[in-house]
């Protein structure tokens, strides 16, 4: 039996605004290729799949939309939800996609035996078990008795998770005994590498889960949660699928992967690489360093790439930062888009108060005094920085004129 393991989908995702539902349709497409070639047999969908736990219209929409491109291909698709889920929202339609042949848990339920999904094949005999446990809040993990500080609350999370995945196992191994097991699983386990784009879990990554703990009964545990994909340390399977598609410019160098299980060989997956479908770049330098790469830029991909930029320069000065602007503002190459830009002085100067000696009192010096020392490391012509002054006059005029009015 072949089995695919994706996770952290984050329908609704938007990077500095911009919107990724195309980065998601195209992930969709290329899936549906892959699960036909493959022959894949069995979906698993290990958390996050919405970006926000009141998704959209639209999110909600094309995730229904993937649903049922997924169905056609008569693959049992099997998903949990994670911690940017909503149980009640992922759990409303259960019933019409469990007729569909489709198992979506978005919260634990109350009895777990309904977590365990018999999986069977062609002659109707079980060939497999999932244990889909989805993303574990402190209600289902606390035992209720008031843990008085905050390493019994870390504790007690840690005891709580490994309890579940244990009691999921005996259920298995009562009732389907002989019959492999793959568990599903939403947490942070410890020794992961995480990006920007991932929410602290359980206690600020914390109550970093210990992978042994899952136990020895699971031939391979499906994670979501980190977007980054990577095996962890554990006695037996245990990997991260990693988010299709990038959530954030710190994962813009990361290889999106899916793992794909084929049971009738080795419990080990195999990584299959996603095609990139547009790029995140970030460019760092002075403002002739940012232009330069810029004019540099080649498109090559099926979106627009997007881009973050950063001007960093020696000193401090205002002018500069408005050229940043006008350089962003006035960028139109084709398949590139900034999305956004700051701008980094390595000597810049806090306040102030930094600019003048210890002995002096900032109360007892005039506005005009305070502007000429701030203004005074900035190299300006001299035309210039007599422009810069009489801005400054008129504007300290206007206030002072207001102030009498108010009086």
């Amino acid at each position: 039996m072949k089995i695919l393991h994706t996770a952290d989908w984050h329908i609704g995702k938007k990077l500095h605004k911009h919107d990724l539902a195309q980065d998601f349709d195209l992930f969709i497409d290329w899936l549906l290729n892959l699960i036909k070639t493959e022959g894949i047999e069995v979906l698993l969908i290990s958390g996050d799949i919405f970006d926000l736990a009141n998704p959209s219209s639209e999110a909600r929409t094309q995730y229904y939309r993937a649903l049922i491109k997924l169905q056609q291909l008569n693959c049992k698709i099997i998903a949990t939800g994670g911690n940017h889920d909503s149980p009640a929202m992922l759990d409303a339609p259960k019933e019409i996609l469990k007729a569909l042949d489709m198992d979506v848990i978005g919260g634990l339920p109350e009895n777990l035996e309904d977590c365990i999904i018999p999986i069977t094949n062609t002659n109707g005999n079980c060939e497999l078990l999932v244990a889909a446990i989805p993303y574990l809040r402190d209600a289902d993990l606390r035992a209720g008795n008031g843990a008085s500080t905050y390493e019994d609350r870390v504790r007690e999370i840690r005891e709580g998770i490994r309890n579940i995945f244990n009691n999921a196992a005996e259920i298995c191994s009562k009732n389907f005994p002989g019959i492999p097991v793959v568990g599903m699983g939403h947490l942070y386990t410890a020794g992961t590498e995480t990006s920007d784009s991932e929410r602290d879990i359980q206690i600020g990554n914390q109550a970093a889960f210990q992978a042994e703990q899952f136990g020895e009964y699971y031939n391979y545990i499906a994670l979501g949660h980190i977007h980054k994909p990577q095996r962890v340390n554990a006695g037996i399977p245990v990997f991260y699928s990693g988010s299709p598609i990038p959530l954030s410019f710190s994962e813009r160098k990361d290889d999106k992967r899916v793992l794909i299980i084929d049971t009738e060989g080795s419990w080990e997956p195999e990584s299959i690489a996603i095609p990139s479908f547009r790029k995140l770049l970030k460019l760092t330098g002075n403002l002739t360093e940012l232009r330069d790469n810029l004019d540099a830029l080649e498109h090559s991909e099926t979106l627009n790439s997007l881009i973050e930029i950063e001007l960093v320069e020696e000193q401090y000065d205002a002018q500069k930062i408005y050229l940043l602007d006008e350089l962003v503002n006035n960028f139109k190459k084709p398949g590139f888009e900034i999305v956004k830009q700051r701008a980094r002085f390595k000597n810049q100067i806090q306040g102030s108060a930094e600019i003048f000696s210890d002995n002096q009192n900032l109360e007892d010096l005039k506005p005009g005094e305070v502007f000429r020392e701030l203004i005074a490391p900035h190299d300006y012509e001299e035309e210039e920085r007599k422009e810069i002054l009489s801005a400054f006059e008129e504007i300290l005029a206007e206030v002072q004129s207001s102030e009498n009015l108010n009086l």
